[in-house]
């Protein structure tokens, strides 16, 4: 019994010194956050400063000075659900309901994001929007990173000077994504520290992340007829303590070198951790054909899994239409929180009527899981009680978002934007801001400390001659260069070591571009190796070796001097040709050309493990002087498999070397002129990089300077014409004059009749056409008023993909109803004055001028 109580008051001690100890480190958290609130953020040097009491809110619209008497109340309302949430959780801190606005004016959250969808087909998806605006906003962190902003800028103004914290980056992403029928929300929350200062260097590059790559099941097939190999006569007791020894020490220094990274790779601890406040985008399942809830870091414009542990917790989440507070245990961070907003107990709602529906969840257990159901209850009775039922999120104060074809092109602040990984840095550029195209460069370092260069990738953009990406390897120094089709050799790709001629280069070519079907060129100073593709003649490799230069040929060479590199030996390979026999089909044939011999093998036949073969020498035909080549039996050697009677026949070995002869010349010039090609890629290579050319779109008038000027010309000559100047070239009274038959001179009441059925006949077309626009109007805004009628009584039986596709060819009249008003107010604007430029014109025609002068 004494032996227990000893252990009991052990217990307690421990017990006693583990809550003392949590007492401690809360009072350190609180010194700490008392601290940082006090201190001044540093800022990093890459984000410069800024002063936003500086900027000019003189010529904004009323709706950012004032507030609506729906707003009014809207802010009456959040004012008494701050209260009551603060009375019935005094634990919670503070929601972020109401800051203030550039103009100094309280503005609810949801208020502040507004719908938009810009003419980009970027923005029409949720990785586009994302990368848009995480390029587009330079970061500002928080003014104090345990407490959320005072202030909350409109999308435009945030636009306009292209910069913010996580809230501003929130509001404007979630925008364009509710904007294209995401179910998207801002979130208020906590995270770590690096997602809260966008510190990615202990992150992977996303250019250098590998797709995972699923092991294929190799099959097995067990032969019992196969030959065994020879034993090695060896002992494998010595092989295996080779090994084991080499395996240690090659894992000690691995283990050395692992333990080293990890060290510095492990990030140092946090004092704030769990208190520094972050927003973020959430979108949740349903429309757009997305399958789960994810997280959007707006920093990054990556995509994150709701488990994510750097999300560490949530306050409250809100869109456009409401504002819903978590209600939730976040200990264990968003692993476990259910994004079920319409769940009133996981998540207290703002407004009930304008939320989703509340689904009460059924299961039991998760009900006992639930502590304080009651408070929540009073809650939801109290806020029912402040009338908010049958009142709807007022419309958002802010203007609608415009982004110009030039910003979206520009698109980074400054115009660029440089990111920095683990042993990576990535470094983007706005189109055209670079001579050489350069958009986007990837430098690879060897260390964390990224002071040793491993490899250097380059991507460009808009590049006359075709330079789509380029990659140097600074350990090998090998660069790799790859161009878009349309270069002018069809050049696909280029690996060297130097643009110097014979030195070693593989150059890759788009084989359906070039009449050749060349589609690989591999080059030292020794030999050359062409690959083909598609050949009508079978070819697919063709090797050239070529022999080293004498002292008189190498004193007298230079670089343009082709011929000084003599040629040794050519070897040509062929696939098989279907049409012809096997033992007829050559396989590769090799010109020795310094032995003056050609080796000729054939292609196998069926059921033959050999092929046939020839070998003709040509040194034998020319002994005889003058009396031209003829065949002996000496100058042929063949190996005929299946029938050795068939080749006896001189005449056609005869024909055949004759043959072998001729294209063995060609060869020859065929070899120079691809020599001749390297050397012009070469110089066409020099030229192109020493004056980049970048080009411009026919379509681009702001930057292409001829159709600019043809384009204000053209604009100038439209406006410098007068209203039914068109018209002028045609004769409106011959058909009068061929009705009446007056085609000589005329009475005075003969012209005034002719004058006047020529003016009636003109009105009644101009009133026609009118008639018509005006009929096409109405009918439009007829079909218009049908598809609203009818949206609105089948909405809720739509599903998500009806739905978009409904909206999408909806937004088709609006456009169409605006085009038929700006048509009928013009033609009824010029009508008038095309009917008097006519009636003036008619009185100045010679054929009735004598007549009308006097009328």
């Amino acid at each position: 019994g004494g032996r227990m109580e000893v252990l009991e008051e052990k217990e307690e001690e421990e017990q006693i010194e583990e809550e003392l100890k949590a007492l401690e480190i809360s009072d350190n958290l609180q010194d700490v956050e008392t601290k940082v609130s006090v201190e001044q953020v540093y800022v990093p040097s890459d984000v410069p400063d800024f002063d936003w009491s500086s900027i000019d809110t003189s010529q904004l619209p009323s709706s950012y000075k004032t507030n609506s008497l729906e707003e009014k109340k809207l802010l009456h309302v959040a004012d008494h659900f701050l209260q009551q949430f603060s009375h019935l959780c005094p634990d919670r801190k503070p929601l972020f309901l109401h800051p203030v606005n550039e103009c100094g004016m309280e503005k609810f959250v949801s208020t502040t994001v507004r719908q938009t969808v810009l003419p980009y087909p970027e923005l029409y998806h949720w990785d586009g929007c994302a990368s848009f605006v995480s390029d587009h906003l330079a970061m500002e962190p928080l003014k104090s990173p345990i407490t959320p902003p005072s202030s909350l800028y409109s999308p435009t103004t945030i636009l306009k000077y292209q910069r913010g914290n996580c809230f501003d980056f929130s509001v404007l992403l979630c925008s364009l994504l509710i904007g294209v029928w995401y179910d998207a929300y801002c979130v208020h929350g906590y995270a770590t520290r690096e997602i809260c200062t966008l510190d990615e260097t202990l992150e992977l590059c996303p250019l250098l992340r590998k797709p995972q790559e699923v092991p294929k099941e190799e099959t097995k097939k067990s032969n019992k007829y196969r030959v065994k190999s020879r034993p090695v006569l060896q002992s494998k007791f010595e092989l295996q303590q080779e090994a084991k020894k080499a395996a240690e020490t090659e894992a000690a220094q691995k283990n050395k070198e692992g333990e080293e990274e990890k060290e510095l790779e492990k990030p140092k601890r946090d004092p704030l951790y769990g208190l520094r406040v972050h927003a973020w985008v959430l979108v949740l399942p349903g429309k757009r054909e997305v399958p789960e809830a994810f997280f959007i870091n707006p920093f990054t414009g990556n995509r994150h899994s709701t488990t994510d542990e750097r999300f560490l917790g949530i306050e409250s989440v809100w869109n456009h239409r409401n504002y819903w507070v978590n209600m939730q245990d976040c200990r264990n961070g968003c692993k476990d929180l259910s994004f079920n907003l319409g769940d009133a107990i996981r998540w207290e709602v703002l407004l009930p009527e304008s939320s989703k529906p509340l689904q009460l969840l059924p299961d039991a257990k998760e009900d006992k899981e639930l502590s304080n159901r009651e408070m929540y209850d009073m809650v939801s009775t109290q806020t029912m009680a402040l009338g908010q039922r049958g009142f709807d999120m007022p419309p958002s104060w802010v203007a609608p978002l415009q982004i110009s074809p030039r910003e979206f092109e520009t698109r980074y602040s400054q115009g660029k934007k440089v990111s920095l990984y683990k042993k990576a840095k990535l470094e983007k550029w706005a189109p055209y801001l670079n001579g050489d195209g350069l958009v986007e460069r990837l430098t690879v370092y060897a260390d964390l400390g990224c002071t040793e260069v491993v490899e250097v990738r380059e991507w460009f953009k808009n590049r006359e001659d075709m330079l789509d990406r380029r990659e140097v390897n600074k350990q090998t120094q090998l660069t790799t260069e790859y161009f878009s089709p349309g270069h002018s050799f069809g050049l696909k790709a280029h690996t060297y070591r130097s643009l110097e001629t014979e030195t070693e280069r593989t150059m890759e070519f788009y084989n359906k571009a070039r009449v050749d079907d060349l589609q690989k060129r591999v080059e030292n100073a020794n030999q050359m190796t062409e690959y083909f593709v598609g050949r009508d003649d079978f070819l697919h490799i063709r090797h050239v070796e070529f022999g080293e230069r004498g002292k008189e040929a190498h004193l007298a060479g230079t670089r343009t001097d082709l011929n000084s590199r003599p040629i040794v030996q050519i070897k040509e390979c062929f696939h098989r040709n279907p049409e012809k026999p096997a033992d007829e089909d050559v396989a590769e044939r090799i010109f020795l050309i310094t032995e003056e011999t050609i080796h000729l093998t054939y292609h196998l036949k069926d059921y033959y493990i050999t092929p046939s073969k020839k070998h003709f020498f040509k040194a034998a035909a020319k002994d005889r002087k003058g009396k031209g080549m003829v065949m002996t039996p000496e100058m042929c050697i063949t190996y005929q498999v299946g029938s050795p009677e068939k080749e006896k026949k001189l005449l056609p070995l005869y024909k055949l070397l004759e043959k072998l002869i001729e294209e063995e010349e060609q060869l020859k010039q065929q070899v120079r002129q691809s020599e001749a090609e390297v050397l012009n890629i070469l110089k066409i290579r020099e030229q192109e990089e020493a004056a980049v050319k970048l080009s411009v779109s026919i379509y681009n008038t702001e930057r292409n300077e001829k159709r600019r000027q043809q384009y204000e010309a053209m604009k100038n000559k439209t406006e410098d014409e007068l209203p039914g100047q068109e018209e002028q070239d045609l004769d409106y009274l011959a058909p009068f004059l061929i009705q009446t038959g007056h085609r000589g001179r005329m009475t005075k009441e003969q012209a005034l009749r002719v004058r006047d059925a020529c003016l009636t006949d003109f009105k009644r077309r101009l009133i026609n056409k009118v008639d018509i626009i005006q009929a096409r109007f109405e009918k439009a805004v007829e079909e218009l008023q049908k598809k609203q009628l009818w949206f609105r009584e089948n909405r809720d039986q739509l599903g998500a993909e009806e739905e978009d596709d409904f909206l999408s060819r909806y937004s088709e009249f609006p456009s169409r109803i605006h085009i038929l008003t700006q048509r009928l107010k013009r033609e009824k604007q010029v009508a008038p004055q095309k009917y008097l430029a006519l009636e003036e014109k008619l009185c100045k025609d010679p054929r009735l001028a004598e007549h009308l002068g006097h009328a």
